[in-house]
């Protein structure tokens, strides 16, 4: 008689954890997912310790010398004085220091623009033998502190005769690393076939470059301009170095030299100073804000 064979049990499949629907998220009249207020609350709290020094700076810069070294320090001022502002433009030589400064700072941008816009295509678009050990070495020097390569940098321009000269600021600082490495991420989203329809239209590599990719990254090109031209704007220890005559200073070293004394600091004078010097570029980053918050989010920077 034939035995019957049970078919085999199949085993227990653990069980799966499904997505639990929570339910349509709270949204806006115009359809956008709402933002909680406790954030909000959260960002605000933040702002205000951020913009709390800046305010300080700004109300301090109209007070005397001696109230804004007095303890306990005081928030508005007592005795409100322009002193300040009329010694930094009357005794100095304000507008020689300012020009100065625009001058190295606009030169500085313009270059690195230019320049690592061109590499960032090159290394992007372009196919040529040791193109990977070109973008290695880039990163690379990424990682290298500037202070290793400040006395090489100093003693190689003073060789050539640029110390104590505008091009001297400038030169070394025309192309940096992070430029390249910015201006390669946002070239890579340009469509090839945007190139390449140029290239059969019979335009060349420069043609290209100028009237086809360099139009097409304004956002990246925002914020690379705006972020070199705050390093260099803000930059102490190469033009102090660089400058050995006052007509040479730029506003940070003629800020330093002439209130920051043996015996004693000039904060009125300072802080008014720096005022001056914020000014600029606060103004150049809220015309640029919207390019340069959309060339960090494109080429992943955040």
């Amino acid at each position: 008689m034939a035995q019957t064979l049970d078919a085999p049990t199949p085993p227990a499949t653990p069980p799966t954890h499904e997505a639990v629907d929570h339910g349509p998220r709270p949204r806006s009249k115009d359809g956008n997912v709402r933002t909680p207020k406790w954030l909000y609350a959260v960002m605000t709290v933040g702002l205000f310790f951020v913009v709390l020094p800046f305010v300080w700076m700004v109300i301090s810069s109209f007070k005397p010398e001696a109230e804004v070294m007095s303890i306990p320090p005081t928030w508005w001022p007592e005795t409100i004085t322009t002193s300040n502002y009329s010694t930094l433009f009357s005794k100095l030589d304000f507008p020689t220091y300012f020009a100065n400064s625009a001058i190295v700072a606009g030169a500085v941008a313009l270059g690195n623009v230019i320049f690592c816009s061109m590499l960032g295509y090159a290394l992007a678009k372009l196919d040529f033998p040791g193109k990977k050990v070109v973008f290695g070495l880039v990163l690379g020097t990424l990682m290298v502190p500037g202070v290793v390569t400040f006395i090489p940098l100093f003693v190689l321009t003073t060789n050539i005769g640029l110390a104590n000269s505008l091009p001297g600021m400038i030169l070394p600082f025309l192309a940096g690393p992070f430029g390249v490495f910015l201006m390669r991420q946002y070239v890579l989203t340009i469509p090839d076939e945007l190139i390449q329809a140029a290239r059969v239209d019979g335009a060349g590599e420069l043609r290209i470059f100028f009237s086809v990719v360099l139009p097409l990254c304004g956002p990246a090109v925002a914020t690379l301009g705006v972020l070199t031209f705050l390093t260099s704007w803000n930059n102490f220890l190469w033009p102090l170095v660089i400058a050995t005559s006052e007509d040479k200073f730029t506003l940070p070293v003629a800020l330093a030299l002439y209130s920051v004394g043996q015996n004693a600091t000039k904060y009125g004078l300072l802080l008014a100073g720096s005022v001056v010097v914020v000014l600029p570029v606060l103004a150049v980053f809220l015309v640029l804000q919207r390019r340069i918050m959309q060339g960090i989010a494109m080429t992943g920077i955040k």
